[in-house]
């Protein structure tokens, strides 16, 4: 959770810059570190951390309904924790009888009601969604592909880390609740299966193996899976980074924004720093793509190998601390 807050925070401030205005910016290696604001002395981050954090206020919340009643509600309890993040970027919910939510320990965070470029679909789709109705596989609330599903789904393969199936499975609702495109929703199921395999143990180029493997057996994964392989392949030659990244897309897709990070995990799995500094100077989406190789080097290499000077200096790191320890203890419980 850490990781994936770091990388967003490091590609937030290129987030919309080409490589060139990047390198004319920062300088011909790019951004090196994560640029902090003068008024606070954090490194901001970006909606999608935040979002990342309701995902585990959701399960959290899911966890123990199930403990103590025995109902298992995971996509219902994550919905109604985006249904927070919603109230913080707009001040409402999408319909009254929402606000009994607004006791959340969670909305005590100021830093979680900033807005950092939200995107549109999901803040549409949740606006959408009344009468405790919300986008699923069978029934899409748009068209959407957007990344935002998946740089906010890593806390569901830590939660169900046990058991990989069941992390793509609530991995692929959990998105559809705002992204109807099966593209959108089995990235992120992709993901959180990553996640969960990972830390179980698992080598990083065997369990994206696996990974891509039960993805390959659901229906409309075809476009997913051929980025994802593209991204192994590259990622195992010769080919220059920079071209390597550019091949795979600008990362406002899921497909591509997943591809790219994984890339640069596989190129440098051992090297938080340069993989996420590879992963952020590019032409695209750099705030996304970095939350999501952090996130996927963060579960893979531990927060030691992520730079202290880094980790400090993000905003919401303690939020991300508390929030991965409370999962890790809800699973042992």
């Amino acid at each position: 959770m850490i990781g994936g807050a770091v990388g967003d925070a490091l590609g937030y401030p290129v987030e919309f810059l080409s490589l060139d205005e990047i390198r004319e910016t920062y300088g011909e290696k790019g951004i090196q570190e994560p640029v902090c604001e003068e008024a606070t002395g954090k490194a901001l981050v970006s909606d999608d951390t935040q979002t990342l954090a309701f995902t585990m206020d959701g399960l959290l919340w899911a966890d123990r309904k199930a403990k103590e009643k025995g109902i298992y509600a995971y996509t219902p309890c994550i919905f109604y924790a985006y249904q927070k993040w919603l109230y913080t970027q707009t001040g409402h919910f999408a319909e009254k009888s929402y606000e009994f939510l607004l006791q959340g320990e969670i909305l005590k965070w100021e830093e979680l009601f900033a807005r950092r470029t939200p995107g549109e679909s999901i803040l549409q789709a949740l606006a959408g969604s009344i009468n405790g109705k919300y986008g699923t596989m069978r029934n899409p609330i748009n068209n959407s592909k957007g990344y935002n599903t998946v740089a906010r789904v890593a806390p569901v393969g830590l939660y169900f880390y046990e058991d990989p199936r069941k992390a793509f499975k609530i991995g692929c609702e959990s998105a559809a609740i705002t992204h109807g495109h099966p593209t959108a929703y089995l990235t992120a199921g992709f993901f959180a299966h990553l996640i969960s395999m990972i830390i179980q143990g698992i080598s990083l180029e065997r369990a994206a193996e696996v990974s891509v493997k039960n993805l390959s057996l659901h229906k409309h994964s075809e476009e997913s899976v051929g980025a994802l392989k593209r991204a192994m392949e590259l990622a195992g030659s010769d080919a220059p980074e920079e071209k390597a990244i550019a091949s795979l897309g600008e990362g406002w897709t899921a497909e591509e924004a997943m591809a790219i990070a994984l890339y640069a995990a596989l190129k440098h799995p051992e090297d938080y720093e340069t993989a996420l500094r590879t992963v952020v100077n590019q032409s695209g989406n750099s705030d996304g793509t970095g939350a999501i190789c952090g996130n996927l080097l963060g579960a893979y290499l531990g927060t030691l190998e992520i730079p202290y000077r880094w980790m400090q200096n993000v905003e919401l790191s303690e939020l991300m601390s508390i929030g991965a320890d409370r999962l890790l203890a809800a699973v042992m419980d």
